[in-house]
């Protein structure tokens, strides 16, 4: 008997094409136009082919901002994963009030705006008023994130910590309790340590939710915009200039229009590149263990 099938069903998914145009493909394609061209006004425009690109790889304060930028997405994965982990790892596996409210106060940073954070985090760092500055400079140690290029580093590595460490345990506790209470009643009977049933069961069951963690960290890390600006400007000096900071210094600082379109299809393709990475690295390790 032959089956006829009704294939309208796919007309229900062109609104998201159209919603994915108006927001990602044209505004791109727009951006590829700009890389290309010297716009002198908006009626002459010179087609200048890859001096843009060239422009943009040759100079050194963005190889700067780059390095600025490995480091600190570097650091972001290698605190807030082990830091959520080991958190979730702490909390009740058993459904009740204490999971609920902690869970709760756990995602509250998440809820807050992102340039609010900055701006939280620059009252609570002052050496005059700051709880956390007044305090660390009434023990006689000079601190001010404004002035101190380390100083920086550790009020914006805190920050981002505080702000972002609970997706990966709220992550983490989810990979957590989607496992089986049989794994662990057979290792009881097995007598295996704490570690061995982080090493053997926990630790691959999560395997899923933490390449979920480590992908979006990287990427929120790697463009991460509003809490340096607030909280930094990028200074002092050029010590927090991030990649996202630099572009909007060449777009709308400089109006550079073409080098920033080039600067941001070059961003765009290391995010792209390294989240790829990370993915297919994660998946080896994962293949690994099964075997």
């Amino acid at each position: 008997m032959n089956k006829t099938f009704d294939n309208r069903a796919w007309f229900l998914v062109l609104p998201v094409f159209v919603v994915v145009a108006f927001t990602a493909i044209i505004p791109l394609m727009t951006v590829v136009n700009y890389s290309v061209q010297d716009i002198i006004d908006p009626r002459n425009r010179v087609f200048v082919g890859t001096e843009w690109f060239i422009q943009v790889l040759t100079d050194q304060r963005l190889h700067e901002a780059l390095g600025w930028q490995f480091l600190f997405s570097g650091l972001v994965l290698l605190i807030e994963i082990p830091l959520g982990v080991a958190i979730a790892l702490m909390m009740p596996r058993k459904s009740g009030w204490a999971v609920s409210l902690t869970l709760v106060l756990l995602a509250m940073p998440l809820l807050i705006p992102w340039n609010v954070i900055g701006t939280i985090w620059i009252i609570f760092t002052r050496p005059d008023i700051g709880l956390l500055g007044h305090s660390i400079n009434s023990f006689g140690i000079p601190f001010d994130h404004t002035a101190a290029a380390l100083d920086a580093w550790i009020t914006l590595m805190l920050m981002e910590v505080w702000h972002w460490t609970p997706l990966v345990v709220l992550l983490a506790y989810a990979g957590l309790r989607a496992i089986p209470e049989a794994y662990y009643q057979a290792a009881r009977i097995d007598g295996a340590s704490d570690w061995a049933v982080f090493r053997y069961i926990q630790l691959p069951k999560m395997r899923g939710v933490l390449t979920i963690a480590v992908l979006l960290r990287f990427m929120d890390s790697f463009l991460i915009y509003a809490e340096p600006f607030v909280l930094t400007g990028g200074g002092p000096g050029n010590s927090t200039t991030f990649l996202s900071i630099y572009l909007v210094k060449v777009a709308v600082g400089q109006f550079d229009v073409g080098p920033a379109a080039a600067f941001s299809l070059i961003y765009f393709l290391i995010v792209l590149l390294f989240s790829w990475v990370f993915y297919q690295v994660l998946q080896r390790v994962g293949t690994g263990d099964k075997r």
